[in-house]
């Protein structure tokens, strides 16, 4: 398909499809003239992995490229595609030369506790670390037992997210449908959270 057509099915303009291109994050088409090239599904799969990330995910142009890069060498490694896109690993490129934060330890417990596999370059524990840390900080101290029953349905939540994925073998269509899964779910699952809250406190405070 010409440039134009693959704009259309996209729905990414010309000369942002253009500029993805000079940024390596969309590979160039099939040369059939001197400024003509010839697009396939790949492109089209690609384009809306990469509007996924940037849109969806709200990641840097920059970022993104680094992640497309490490999913192409990830050989269709479902596990390490899923924390690429969703963010739970980084791309082996950022700094990590910050003190740890003070409640480390607690989610270090926690971790253990609940028996997961956690890489070593998941960015998630030192968030729930800074997260924990905050709320110390502002007189709620919770040790990492309080936080077991979230870890808990954590868990379970995580299993529905998983079967939701399907069994794809194109990395790139897996890491779009991950991220479009997820982290548009997340809304979704805050509200829920938040109706149950309101049910509960009527259940136990106005009957």
């Amino acid at each position: 398909m010409r440039i134009s057509e693959l704009s259309r099915r996209s729905g990414v303009s010309v000369a942002t499809i253009k500029y993805y291109i000079r940024e390596g994050l969309l590979p160039g088409g099939r040369p059939t003239g001197i400024t003509q090239a010839e697009y396939d599904e790949d492109h089209v799969r690609r384009l809306r992995l990469v509007r996924a990330l940037i849109g969806v995910r709200g990641l840097s142009v920059h970022t993104t490229a680094e992640i497309l890069r490490a999913i192409a060498g990830c050989d269709a490694n479902t596990h390490r595609t899923l924390g690429l896109v969703l963010g739970a690993l980084d791309t082996g490129t950022r700094e990590h030369d910050q003190a740890p934060p003070a409640k480390k330890g607690e989610v270090d417990l926690l971790i253990a506790a609940m028996g997961w596999q956690v890489h070593p370059s998941s960015t998630a524990p030192r968030t729930l670390s800074e997260a924990l840390t905050s709320l110390q900080e502002l007189g709620i101290d919770l040790d990492w037992q309080t936080l077991l029953p979230y870890a808990r349905l954590a868990d379970q939540i995580a299993e529905v997210d998983l079967d939701q994925l399907g069994d794809s073998e194109d990395p790139l269509e897996l890491a779009e449908r991950a991220v479009l899964l997820t982290v548009l779910l997340e809304p979704a699952l805050m509200v829920l959270r938040r109706m149950a809250q309101e049910h509960c406190s009527a259940t136990r405070h106005l009957l």
